[in-house]
């Protein structure tokens, strides 16, 4: 029986309203904040990239009011939009997803929230889901029998552990995903029939993900030289000539936007070191090792641990069609190559290029990654067995997936639930004068900058001298009845710190409390 539209609509709405409140329950259970997120709360809002470019911010104690600054949008910059835009320019990024971020703290005035940034990834994801279960309909071939199928992917790429670490993540990746799934979709529709309209929609998506991230360009860059050769191949010299100048009409408004996309891309740091390693093959083992990291990233977190599995079942049903002389076709959607080529090139170029080997780096394609080997495993499946056994088997794989995480008490990846209870500590009965031991050759802040705005009174100490002397001048005039915290970074001998800061004050015991993402905190009392 054929499944109404109305039918899928339902299924589709539900789908999206039970994503939803998982990904409230994960914002719930997010307990601290990645550097880069605080990156992308303060350049959406404050008057500078870096807090620690204040002429006050070392050697003077501070309230929590001072760091939270930093992290909120307060009354007096509410119609004040220019630090999304002079940030930017002065940073590695383009605007866009700033400026969404921007509008929504005007929802939370004059305090930290992490809300702002997952509201607006939830709702990306709504729309993240839609296109997700559109790009399956094109690759089933849009049969009315197998849009269940689609729903049921589509809700359950919505819930792997990369999805949910993206929801929670307040960065620009999630609408960097949703870029790359809404102009493959476009590219669908134009390689299935070419039509103005939807060439007018490529050029806005192109403009809308060029101003979000710029990796979303080796994506763009891989569906134009297949949509050129699908053109040139029919013979349509006019379509080629009105999709290049559509492209090249958004690259023009991209950059008239956002000149400094050239300064970043080609001259500044970040930009100079992705062309480095994109021209240096004198290290390939390196290069290689780097894949495999991508592929152990995957692994867990795109199919939450299942991938083995897929691809043992996928290799036994290959071995059961030798073995069994099976001459049925596995017929592959002729659209599947817009997805398989732009992933595989984005996923290289981003392995061999990204300055870290991380989940956000590949968040992006990990939708489309998900896609393309479920669909895959499912036509193998079907060339050797009937539909029903083919989606059940499917299904039974996809309850595994949703399962596990729970089981093995897997979470996403900036949940930070092991920072609970430090956060809670300062905050409550810890909160006493802090002081940051900092080293400023490791200047990672920002990844503790949410603790500091917790904290009645602080002092971050830029290299200082550590002497007895000085200690007691940083600590004059403090009440250090109830103790102090020792927050020290990276480069420095943290047992000969806490033994000077014993040594000059009348405190006599040290308690490791923490190691955290670029520093160890000590309780001395």
């Amino acid at each position: 029986m054929k499944t109404s539209k109305k039918i899928i609509a339902l299924l589709l709405a539900l789908a999206i309203l039970i994503q939803t409140a998982v990904y409230i329950k994960a914002g719930i259970d997010k307990s601290y904040i990645h550097m880069d997120e605080a990156y992308s709360l303060g350049l959406a809002s404050y008057d500078k990239v870096e807090i620690q470019d204040n002429e006050d911010f070392y050697n003077t104690w501070h309230n929590g009011e001072y760091y939270e600054d930093y992290l909120a949008l307060n009354d007096d910059e509410m119609n004040d939009f220019s630090p999304v835009y002079e940030n930017q320019k002065n940073d590695v990024h383009p605007p866009f997803y700033y400026l969404l971020l921007r509008v929504a703290m005007i929802f939370s005035p004059n305090h930290f929230s992490k809300w702002g940034g997952i509201v607006i990834n939830i709702i990306i994801y709504a729309f993240i889901t839609i296109f997700t279960y559109l790009i399956l309909t094109k690759l089933f071939g849009d049969k009315p029998q197998y849009k269940k199928l689609a729903v049921v992917l589509a809700f359950a790429s919505s819930i792997t552990l990369a999805s949910l670490t993206n929801v929670i993540y307040v960065r620009m990746y999630a609408l960097a995903a949703l870029n790359i799934l809404i102009i493959t979709y476009l590219h669908m529709k134009l390689y299935e029939k070419y039509s103005k309209s939807t060439l007018a929609l490529i050029g806005l998506s192109a403009l809308v993900g060029s101003l979000t991230h710029y990796f979303f360009l080796f994506y763009l860059a891989m569906l134009f030289v297949i949509m050129i050769i699908h053109f040139a191949r029919n013979k349509e010299k006019r379509q080629i000539l009105w999709y290049v100048v559509t492209l090249v009409l958004a690259a023009i408004a991209s950059l008239a936007i956002f000149p400094y996309s050239i300064q970043h891309m080609f001259f500044g740091y970040r930009g100079d070191g992705v062309i480095s390693k994109l021209t240096d093959f004198s290290n390939f083992p390196k290069i290689l090792a780097d894949i495999f990291e991508y592929l152990k990233i995957i692994h867990f977190f795109t199919f939450n641990n299942v991938l083995a599995i897929m691809l043992l079942i996928m290799i036994g049903v290959g071995i059961y069609r030798k073995v069994k002389k099976t001459k049925q076709k596995v017929e592959i959607s002729k659209y599947f190559k817009l997805l398989l080529a732009p992933t595989i090139f984005y996923t290289l170029l981003v392995a061999i290029s990204s300055p870290w080997i991380e989940l956000r780096y590949i968040a992006p394609v990990c939708t489309m990654i998900f896609v393309m080997l479920f669909y895959l495993m499912w036509k193998l499946l079907r060339s050797v067995s009937r539909d029903k056994i083919a989606n059940l088997t499917v299904c039974m794989l996809l309850v595994i997936m949703v399962v596990l995480p729970i089981i093995i008490h897997a979470e996403p990846q900036v949940a930070y639930s092991d920072k609970r209870e430090i956060v809670q500590q300062l905050s409550g009965e810890l909160n006493v004068p802090t002081v940051f031991w900092f080293n400023s050759n490791e200047n990672r802040f920002l990844d503790d900058i949410l603790l500091f705005s917790l904290l009645d009174e602080s002092y971050v100490a830029k290299d200082a001298e550590m002497s007895s002397k000085n200690i007691n001048n940083i600590l004059a005039g403090k009440d250090l009845s109830k103790g102090i915290i020792l927050f020290i970074n990276g480069g420095q001998e943290n047992d000969e710190i806490t033994s000077a800061f014993l040594d000059a004050t009348t405190l006599d015991t040290v308690t490791y409390l923490k190691r955290m993402n670029a520093c160890d905190i000590y309780y001395l009392k």
